[in-house]
C-alpha cells in the first residue's frame, strides 16, 4: 500500500486516530467528487476558490478562462492546497457540545505548472471523465479556438492526508441516561431523472454515460 510520509504540514492533529495517510483512501475520497476548493495567495491575500478538477494518478488538473485570477496565479509555480470533503450524515448527540458529522475529508498539497500542447487536451478528459465517466466521447471535441480559450493547471500532489469519522455519537457517561433521541441522520447524494435540453433539435436516447449511474 502507497502512503503519503507524515509531516508537519499534512499530519491530522486534531482526533489523530481519523487520520489516514494510504494513497487507496485519500484519491477514493477524491475520485468520489469532482469539485475541490482550491487555497492559494495573492499579493499577501489569501484566496479559496471551488474548482471543478480531474485526477491523473498522482496529478490534479483544473481549468478556465485564460483570464482566471486562480489560474493565472497558479502558473507561476506557486505551493497550493486543494481540499474536497464528504459530509455521509448528521451526528445528532444528547448534547449540543457532542453534535458532529460523519465525514471523509481530503486535504491535499503541491506545486502548480501549467499545461501545454497535446498535454492539454489529455487534461481536459481527465477533467471530463472526473464528472461524468464515458462522457468524453460521446461529445464534441474542443476547437483551437476553446482552447486558445481556456487555460489549464496541474497540481502535482506531493503531500496528502485524510480525515474520517463513522460512527454513532459519543456522549459523556452521565448523559447516556437522559430522555433524548441520539443517532445519526444518514445523507445520502444522488442522481436524479435526466431531464432533456427543451432546445434540443429532435428526441434523442439517453446516453451510455448518464444510463450507466442510473
Amino acid at each position: 500500500m502507497e502512503t503519503f510520509e507524515k509531516t508537519s504540514l499534512n499530519q491530522v492533529k486534531r482526533v489523530p486516530k481519523r487520520g489516514h495517510y494510504d494513497k487507496d483512501t485519500v484519491y477514493g475520497i477524491l475520485d468520489a467528487a469532482c469539485v475541490g476548493h482550491v487555497g492559494f495567495s495573492m499579493n499577501d491575500q489569501p484566496f479559496v476558490i471551488p474548482t471543478i478538477y480531474g485526477r491523473d494518478q498522482d496529478t490534479l488538473y483544473f481549468h478556465g478562462a485564460t483570464t482566471s485570477r486562480m489560474l493565472v496565479q497558479l502558473q507561476k509555480g506557486m505551493p497550493v492546497c486543494m481540499t474536497v470533503t464528504h459530509v455521509d450524515g448528521l451526528i445528532l448527540a444528547r448534547s449540543a457540545f457532542h453534535h458532529s458529522m460523519n465525514y471523509r475529508s481530503a486535504v491535499v498539497f503541491g506545486t502548480a505548472r501549467l499545461v501545454e500542447d497535446t498535454d492539454k487536451l489529455h487534461a481536459l478528459e481527465v477533467i471530463s471523465e472526473q464528472i461524468l465517466k464515458g462522457r468524453w466521447s460521446e461529445v464534441r471535441q474542443p476547437s483551437e479556438k476553446e482552447l486558445k480559450a481556456t487555460s489549464v493547471v496541474a497540481l502535482e500532489i506531493e503531500q496528502a492526508s485524510a480525515k474520517v469519522r463513522t460512527g454513532p455519537p459519543v456522549d459523556d457517561a452521565e448523559d447516556y441516561e437522559l430522555p433524548i433521541w441520539a443517532g445519526i441522520l444518514p445523507i445520502h447524494q444522488a442522481y436524479g431523472q435526466p431531464i432533456e435540453d427543451p432546445d434540443s433539435r429532435r428526441p434523442l436516447a439517453v446516453p451510455q454515460s448518464v444510463r450507466r449511474i442510473l
